[in-house]
C-alpha cells in the first residue's frame, strides 16, 4: 500500500510540474487556463489518492476535497475565461467567436 501511495504522489507531482510548464509555455490566456486546470486537476487527484492510500483514516475527507475540486475548478476557469474575453484580450488566431453573436462581447 505504501508503494502505491508513493507512485500516486509522484504522478501527482509530475502533473503539477507539467501544468506549470504548460502555463509558462502557452501563448495566450485561454490556452493557459486549459493547461493549468487540466493538469493541476489530475495532479491534485493523484496526490490526494496517494495521501488517501497512505492514511486510510482520511478517506472521507479526501473524497470531500475531490468533490470540491470537481465542482470549483470548472467554475473558476470559466470565470477567468469570461473576464479575459470581456477585457478584449482575444487572441489573433481565434477561428470562431460564438460569444460575439450572442451579445456577450459588450
Amino acid at each position: 500500500m505504501t508503494i502505491a501511495s508513493y507512485v500516486f504522489l509522484i504522478i501527482g507531482g509530475l502533473f503539477f510540474l507539467l501544468g506549470g510548464l504548460g502555463v509558462l509555455r502557452m501563448p495566450d490566456t485561454f490556452n493557459r487556463i486549459q493547461a493549468g486546470t487540466k493538469a493541476t486537476t489530475l495532479g491534485a487527484f493523484s496526490t490526494l489518492i496517494g495521501v488517501g492510500l497512505g492514511n486510510l483514516d482520511w478517506a472521507f475527507k479526501i473524497v470531500l476535497i475531490i468533490v470540491f475540486i470537481v465542482i470549483s475548478n470548472p467554475i473558476g476557469s470559466s470565470a477567468i475565461a469570461k473576464a479575459t474575453y470581456k477585457s478584449k484580450q482575444i487572441p489573433d488566431n481565434l477561428v470562431q467567436d460564438e460569444l460575439a453573436n450572442r451579445g456577450d462581447a459588450k
